[in-house]
């Protein structure tokens, strides 16, 4: 491999950094770009596991990145769908409901009507299509294991042999802070993971939600609590609850990798959020562990929802990005250093916001990377 293989490398071949990749290939053609993902596959952790909403932004403080993302980004992402012949439905949320939602419980509600559901993987798969198209390549199997810089080039050592590039894009989502380590960045973040545990609505009790039902979120804690989810696919996902994950990528309970585990309890600020959420944590946990507490915090949105309406369902791992102060960062974050730009955060709603976060990464890229 040529010393000037590629001018810009992408670590993460998720819809973010896919999103990106595409944006970068129209607005600088000329750019030789390549996207390294360490599976086998596209698409595998956070976007694979994602619920498939389509957010409106209700949700998310003016003039933050999210909300001006999420609306435009939204846009984008439907107008790419009708371009891709992507199927997508705008099915509406309620917070909380008693009209639309005719099992849904609650004292006031609002209605949603512009939030959609989708299934993102299939969107991911669209963005690497049209990247390619444009003259972009996708290396799977790609691990970034070590990192290096000699005469202006950065070199990416990976099992398919080293990447020589002038530029990385680090998109790494769950593993972007060790990313940005193996770059030289002085850590004051780290990404600690979060699993969220679904179950799904049996079939006969699936008529008990049209849409999606949402509780009104409570400010001073990041995760949003339980709520129910239709999928395109035509079926009800209960949950997420959060509770901390033993690894990066720990699906399951059982999943611990001893490495990545004391590096979460080795960060000070892993402790200094445990003693600001600690009440919050303890309830999750006991919910991850109780299906009866499950159960209870549901029929809160939808009081005639039994033990026996539920089926255990898939999870996913969010990466949160915690600061040394034990603050939960809430909003997208993206940094810069000398031949790299870093998305350090881009948790919910990162999928639906893709397209204009790629677009702001992309032209942070060019302006850092001096492309005019």
């Amino acid at each position: 491999m040529s010393k000037h293989a590629y001018d810009i490398a992408i670590i993460g071949g998720g819809i973010v950094g896919l999103a990106t990749a595409l944006q970068l290939s129209r607005s600088h053609p000329s750019q030789k770009a390549v996207v390294l993902e360490k599976e086998t596959a596209i698409a595998t952790h956070q976007t694979g596991h994602n619920s498939g909403v389509i957010h409106s932004g209700i949700y998310y403080r003016p003039g933050s990145l999210k909300a001006r993302n999420c609306v435009e980004g939204g846009r984008a992402l439907m107008a790419f769908c009708d371009e891709n012949g992507i199927d997508y439905q705008l099915c509406g949320k309620v917070i909380v409901a008693t009209e639309i939602e005719p099992y849904a419980n609650g004292l006031r509600a609002l209605h949603s009507p512009n939030t959609g559901i989708i299934d993102f993987a299939q969107v991911a798969a669209a963005y690497a299509n049209r990247f390619r198209d444009n003259g972009g390549e996708v290396l799977t199997g790609a691990r970034v294991t070590s990192i290096r810089r000699a005469d202006g080039i950065v070199y990416l050592e990976t099992p398919r042999g080293e990447i020589a590039t002038r530029n990385v894009i680090n998109c790494a989502g769950l593993y972007s802070d060790a990313v940005a380590r193996m770059m030289g960045v002085q850590q004051d973040v780290r990404i600690v993971p979060f699993r969220g545990e679904y179950y799904m609505l049996a079939k006969e009790a699936e008529r008990m939600v049209q849409g999606l039902i949402y509780p009104v979120p409570n400010p001073e804690f990041p995760f949003l609590g339980v709520h129910f989810t239709r999928t395109v696919h035509g079926e009800v996902e209960a949950g997420p609850n959060a509770v901390l994950a033993f690894a990066r990528e720990g699906y399951r309970m059982g999943r611990v990798s001893p490495r990545e585990m004391m590096g979460t309890l080795g960060y000070r600020g892993f402790w200094s959020m445990s003693a600001r959420y600690w009440r919050m944590g303890m309830l999750e946990m006991y919910r991850s562990f109780s299906k009866g507490a499950f159960v209870r915090s549901l029929q809160k949105l939808v009081p005639e929802i039994k033990g026996e309406d539920l089926v255990r369902g898939n999870a996913g791992v969010r990466a949160q990005e915690v600061e040394r102060n034990g603050m939960l960062t809430d909003d997208f974050h993206v940094t810069e250093t000398p031949n790299a730009v870093h998305v350090r955060n881009a948790p919910s709603p990162g999928a639906t916001a893709s397209l204009a976060i790629g677009r702001d990464v992309a032209a942070a890229a060019a302006k850092a990377f001096g492309l005019g």
